[in-house]
C-alpha cells in the first residue's frame, strides 16, 4: 500500500510540474542574464538571426515571430542600449529602434567615438566600426545625460543623448559636416 500510495505522489507531482502553464520560451524570457540578453540583442542587430523582427525600447527587447507571436526580454536595470546611426547626407525618423529594420548611411566604417557624462567621466574614448545596418550599438549607464562627439573622415559631430526611461533608442540625428 505505501509503494502505490508513493508512486501515485510521484505521477501526480510530475504531473503538476508538467502543467505549470509555463513554456521554455517563456521561462526564458524572464530569467535571462544580462549577458544572454546582450548577445541576443547583438544576434538581431548583425543578422544572425531570421525570420523574426526584433525591436528594443528603454526596458525591452521585442521579438515578434514569422507567426507574429511576440516574446518579450526585460533588459538590465543598470544599462541603456542605444544605437547611433551617424550620416552626412540621408537619415530617418525614428525613437525605438528596430534591430532588424532599421537601415543608416553609412555601412561598416570607422568612427572615432567619444562620451562623457555631465560630470565629466569619460564613459567611451574609441574607434568603433558600424555594423551592416549602418548603426553603431553601445550599452551605457541608466539614468544620466551625455555629450556625444563622433568624427570620421574630417567630418564630426556633437550633440547630447540621455538613457532615461522614455529616452528613445534609435539616434538618428546626428549628421557629420
Amino acid at each position: 500500500m505505501k509503494l502505490k500510495m508513493a508512486i501515485i505522489a510521484l505521477i501526480a507531482s510530475v504531473l503538476l510540474i508538467g502543467c505549470n502553464g509555463n513554456t521554455n520560451e517563456e521561462s526564458t524570457a524572464k530569467d535571462n542574464d544580462v549577458k544572454d540578453i546582450k548577445e541576443l540583442v547583438h544576434d538581431y542587430s548583425v543578422g544572425n538571426i531570421e525570420d523574426e523582427s526584433a525591436s528594443i525600447t528603454s526596458t525591452q527587447l521585442i521579438v515578434t515571430d514569422d507567426k507574429e507571436k511576440e516574446t518579450v526580454y526585460e533588459l538590465p536595470e543598470d544599462e541603456f542600449f542605444v544605437s547611433i546611426a551617424p550620416f552626412v547626407n540621408e537619415t530617418h525618423p525614428c525613437t525605438n529602434h528596430s534591430l532588424t529594420g532599421c537601415q543608416g548611411e553609412m555601412i561598416n566604417q570607422d568612427f572615432d567615438i567619444y562620451i562623457e557624462d555631465t560630470e565629466g567621466n569619460i564613459v567611451l574614448d574609441e574607434t568603433k566600426q558600424s555594423l551592416e545596418n549602418g548603426f553603431i550599438d553601445l550599452w551605457l549607464p541608466r539614468d544620466k545625460a551625455f555629450r556625444v562627439k563622433i568624427t570620421h573622415e574630417g567630418k564630426e559631430v556633437e550633440s547630447e543623448i540621455s538613457t532615461f526611461q522614455d529616452d528613445g533608442t534609435c539616434i538618428t540625428t546626428m549628421q557629420l559636416s
